[in-house]
């Protein structure tokens, strides 16, 4: 098979992969770029495989950059584009499930291209466009199957993190898992424990996020992952509830975050805690934070014009979408309006300040800080109107 049409993000690549051929060695475009361009979806990381090695690539290119060396990877770099080129390579045992013990460079693009975790991402293509595929790859793209290269155990025992793959590819292809790979997933699910909470995230949010999460979440629940995650050993209930849901689209993390919190009935402290079990930042808990109170603010018809100030304009729009997904009808258009209509977005936006209050007689300390969070709480409830003689008349008047 040969595309005709080559991204534009190929082409500007072709040069570097003339280069590497010119001097007598093969250069292949590999993995998800040449995935994504087969099902006509957007191109992300371009990636080069050679028979170079990388002190051989170095030799042939005036800028680069020592990414990955030691495993064979060097980027080199094009008018301001980094490609990150890696030496076709073999790899020994994987005590740790995660890294290979040792890699071996080598010349045979097959030998390279067996060690990669499934079928429809052991494509590789030549820089005219050639496709090769030494896996039916092409065929379980067709079909829309995720099928693990060679013996699935095996390439679940080398790096376990596959099995997450997995499933976030059943998501975000809206493919199904061939039934060997299943049976190796359930089979080695308890291998996930070896993984970095970190990496099992990104997969997790991943699949969340997916076009098809159900398809993941199918997967997630019946091979048994769910139980090797942070918070999930007892989630069945709550996976089903996910599947459960009609047009599951989730749109960002803090949505991911904020449904499972909600779903879970967690309190602050749990979320919290719950939040850190999977390694998220301060900013995603936070987040978080505010949206699942707006959620639970709009779920019960409670949501005040402070609670609205409190959330902020993003995360209130994410608890809209979230409320109308667990089916409470909301006028999102009335929701925003309200949030539009607060005389304040942020405490900055008061028209008095605390150098105002110093000169209206009030001392700096805890009695000054209080007044000013009386005064924004005021405001935003249109107990008082933003205007600096009002709030000064407030402040004498109460000081």
């Amino acid at each position: 098979m040969k595309i005709e049409k080559i991204p534009t993000e190929f082409e500007q690549a072709r040069p570097i992969m003339q280069t590497i051929e010119a001097a007598g060695y093969e250069a292949y475009f590999v993995g998800g770029s040449v995935r994504d361009t087969l099902l006509h979806k957007p191109i992300h990381d371009v990636d080069i495989a050679t028979s170079a090695f990388p002190e051989e690539v170095k030799q042939l290119f005036h800028k680069t950059v020592d990414t990955g060396i030691e495993h064979g990877t060097v980027m080199i770099l094009d008018h301001g584009i980094g490609y990150e080129t890696t030496t076709f390579r073999t790899e020994s045992t994987y005590q740790d499930y995660r890294r290979p013990d040792s890699v071996t460079f080598v010349r045979s693009l097959a030998e390279d291209l067996k060690r990669r975790d499934f079928t429809i991402n052991a494509l590789a293509m030549h820089e005219d466009g050639e496709i090769i595929d030494l896996f039916s790859g092409l065929q379980d793209l067709d079909n829309g199957v995720i099928r693990a290269v060679g013996n699935p155990e095996e390439r679940f025992n080398e790096d376990a993190l596959r099995m997450m793959r997995a499933v976030r590819f059943a998501s975000q292809l809206n493919f199904t898992i061939e039934t060997k790979t299943t049976a190796a997933i359930a089979s080695h699910a308890e291998l996930l424990e070896k993984i970095a909470i970190e990496r099992i995230q990104v997969e997790f949010v991943k699949m969340l996020m997916g076009q098809a999460p159900q398809m993941g979440l199918t997967d997630f629940l019946e091979t048994g992952l769910y139980r090797y995650c942070p918070g999930l050993a007892d989630g069945q209930d709550l996976i089903e509830r996910l599947r459960r849901l009609d047009h599951l689209q989730l749109a960002s993390e803090v949505a991911v975050w904020t449904v499972m919190v909600y779903l879970l009935d967690l309190d602050h402290v749990k979320t919290t805690k719950f939040l850190k079990a999977w390694k998220n930042s301060n900013q995603i808990i936070d987040a978080t934070h505010r949206a699942n109170a707006a959620l639970h603010g709009i779920m019960q018809d409670s949501l005040d014009n402070w609670l609205c100030y409190e959330t902020g304009e993003e995360d209130l729009m994410t608890a809209a979408d979230l409320a109308a997904l667990l089916g409470k009808t909301v006028d999102q258009s009335a929701l925003m309006a309200q949030y539009q209509a607060l005389q304040i977005k942020a405490k900055g936006d008061l028209e008095i300040t605390g150098q105002d209050l110093m000169a209206a007689g009030v001392q700096p300390g805890p009695m000054m800080g209080k007044l000013l969070a009386q005064i924004e709480r005021k405001v935003v409830n249109n107990e008082l109107t933003n205007e600096k003689e009002q709030l000064l008349r407030f402040v004498r008047d109460n000081k």
